[in-house]
C-alpha cells in the first residue's frame, strides 16, 4: 500500500495540473469504490475550481472553491493518472474521470477497489471519521522529539508497532518505519515507552530525513504505485535494510534480519540497533 512519500508525490503531481483550474467534466463509471460515492458526487464536483491539493496522512485532499474538499485514498492499487486530453480508450479499472478547463484529464484507476473518494466540508476535515484522531504530520513543525516522546509514554508495544499507529504520527508506513529505526540505531523490538529523550529526538529526525529523501526520489515503486505522470519512484534503490534479509549491515559487521511484528515484516540489524 502506498505510504506517505508516495501519497505526497502524487499530491504534488496533481497540484501542478489541477490547482487554479476548473473541473469541467466529472464522470464515475461505477457506483462505488471501497464504499459508495456520495449522492450526486460527480455533479457536485463539476464546475468547481480546485484551490489547493495537499496531503493529510495517507489521504489526498483537493480543496474546492465552494468550501468543500475532495478526500481520496489510493488503497492498495489505486493510481491517479494524468494525461493531456481524455484517452480515446479508457482502461477497465478507470473508475473516475475528471477533465479540466485547460485540457488535462485525471483518471483514478483502481483494480482492487480498496481506494475511496468522499466529499467533506474543508473546515470540518479534521473531524471526518477517517481523519479524526490522526497524529501530527512528520514533515511539519508540529512533530519533534519531545512530541514523539510524549505520544510514546506508557505504550508497552514495540516501537516499530507504535510508530505505525497513525495516532502517534501520521502516515509512517511499514517500509519507512524500518528504515527510520535503522538510521536512528533503535531496535524495532524496544518497548515504545523507553524511547524518550535523545532516543526520541534521534528517531523523530530519522523519520523526517527518510521521508524527505523518499519524497525527493518520488517514493518507492511497489507493484501498482506510479506517480501522477506515470513515472515510477526510485527510493527502493536506496533502502538500507528493508527487504535486505541476510545481507551485510551497511553500518558494519552485522547481518540484516527479518522478523514479523503486528503481521508485517520488519528488517533490522541486531548489532547496531539497540
Amino acid at each position: 500500500m502506498p505510504e506517505l512519500p508516495e501519497v505526497e508525490t502524487v499530491a504534488r503531481g496533481l497540484a501542478k495540473r489541477l490547482e487554479r483550474h476548473k473541473l469541467v467534466r466529472v464522470e464515475t463509471r461505477r457506483g462505488d469504490l471501497r464504499w459508495p460515492f456520495p449522492k450526486g458526487f460527480a455533479d457536485k464536483l463539476t464546475g468547481r475550481k480546485v484551490i489547493k491539493v495537499r496531503r493529510r496522512a495517507k489521504y489526498i485532499v483537493a480543496e474546492l472553491d465552494d468550501g468543500n474538499a475532495l478526500l481520496a485514498h489510493l488503497g492498495m492499487s489505486g493510481r491517479m493518472l494524468l494525461s493531456k486530453g481524455r484517452p480515446e480508450t479508457l482502461e477497465t479499472h478507470d473508475h473516475v474521470i475528471m477533465e479540466t478547463d485547460d485540457g488535462w484529464c485525471l483518471r483514478f484507476n483502481d483494480a482492487r477497489r480498496f481506494g475511496m473518494m468522499d466529499l467533506v466540508r474543508t473546515d470540518q476535515l479534521e473531524q471526518h471519521k477517517l481523519i479524526k484522531g490522526i497524529g501530527p504530520e512528520p514533515l511539519g513543525n508540529a512533530f519533534s522529539g519531545p512530541i514523539l516522546a510524549a505520544a510514546l509514554k506508557g505504550k508497552k508495544t514495540s516501537i516499530k508497532v507504535a510508530i505505525l499507529d497513525q495516532k502517534v504520527v501520521a502516515g509512517v508506513g511499514n517500509i519507512y518505519a524500518s528504515e527510520a529505526l535503522f538510521r536512528a540505531g533503535i531496535s524495532p523490538k524496544r518497548l515504545a515507552y523507553t524511547v524518550q529523550g535523545d532516543r526520541a529526538e534521534k528517531l523523530a529526525q530519522a523519520i523526517k530525513t527518510v521521508l524527505n529523501e523518499a519524497v525527493a526520489a518520488g517514493g518507492s515503486s511497489l507493484r501498482d504505485y506510479v506517480q501522477a505522470d506515470g513515472e515510477l519512484g526510485y527510493f527502493q534503490h536506496r533502502w538500507r535494510v528493508y527487504e535486505k534479509e541476510g545481507k551485510p549491515c551497511p553500518n558494519g559487521p552485522g547481518t540484516v534480519r527479518r522478523i514479523t511484528q503486528g503481521g508485517r515484516s520488519t528488517f533490522y540489524c541486531p548489532k547496531c540497533q539497540r
